[in-house]
């Protein structure tokens, strides 16, 4: 298995580097849009679509969809990702009341419904960050390594208290504590590159506490569907590594967030910063 996990990450890590950083424009969205696509094919398997033909069908609809936000000039729109504000709080409801709430949202066209404000808006978010320039798409997916870095380091070491018992036995949270204590570090040293100021360190701190704790979510609900279909893995797409959703599980959460406060907080309190 670790020399299977090590052959996919030699091909694969290089490609997608020079696909988010090496692409920009109509090729940066088409090769992110793949990317969201194969996750639709696995996350139609999550919401209990089974049949090859009808997940084809699912993921053909969200290409249609993507085409369409595409041509209306939506792809870099703000309002994709207050649609995904609002949705990941009902995503953190339910989290954090599995398995009690489990019926508000097990139906398999709910569950697609949810995949619509997870996936999709996940999409603009990659677009509206690249549109910015690589910096801060780099930053966030510095980031969510990060936080998932300082989450396992500390979280073996000292995780006793555990943070969803009922979906993720595993994570604990000293776990979170280990990766909001890594993304500060992260969001320290970014603002001293940049530079930002006071101010404007102080935000992306804040900004980027709450990504990190979105980043955790984005965990957590894919565990939470995985758990519900009682499968390990979305798929197989990834030889040693599972599925695509395995493995942007917590960007889900963390792109449009991060795009959102970009928008809506850090462009105002980066105004006298030179752009990156």
């Amino acid at each position: 298995m670790l020399k299977q996990r090590i052959i996919t990450a030699a091909w694969l890590a290089p490609l997608v580097l020079a696909g988010l950083f090496g692409l920009d424009g109509g090729a940066f969205a088409l090769f992110t849009a793949l990317i969201v696509l194969l996750a639709t094919w696995e996350w139609a398997n999550l919401a209990g679509v089974t049949r090859a033909a009808q997940r084809a069908q699912l993921v053909t609809v969200m290409a249609v969809l993507m085409v369409a936000i595409w041509l209306i000039g939506a792809a870099t729109s703000i309002w994709p990702l207050w649609l995904s504000a609002v949705g990941w709080l009902v995503n953190l409801y339910w989290v954090t009341r599995y398995p009690a709430a489990g019926e508000q949202w097990q139906a398999t066209v709910r569950r697609l419904a949810m995949g619509l404000w997870v996936l999709l808006p996940c999409w603009v978010g990659f677009n509206v960050l690249r549109d910015t320039g690589m910096a801060w798409l780099l930053f966030v997916l510095l980031l969510v390594w990060c936080a998932d870095i300082g989450a396992y380091f500390v979280g073996r070491q000292w995780g006793k208290r555990k943070l969803a018992p009922h979906v993720s036995p595993g994570k604990s949270w000293e776990g979170v504590f280990g990766g909001l204590a890594a993304t500060a570090i992260l969001a320290v040293l970014f603002a001293l590159w940049v530079p930002l100021g006071l101010v404007g360190g102080i935000t992306l701190m804040l900004i980027t506490a709450v990504v990190t704790l979105a980043s955790v979510l984005g965990d957590l609900l894919e565990s939470m569907l995985k758990r519900h279909r009682n499968i390990k893995d979305s798929s197989q797409l990834l030889p040693g590594h599972g599925g695509v959703l395995d493995r942007i599980d917590s960007l889900t959460a963390a792109i449009p967030l991060f795009a959102l406060l970009y928008v809506e907080v850090l462009v105002e309190v980066f105004a006298q910063v030179q752009p990156l």
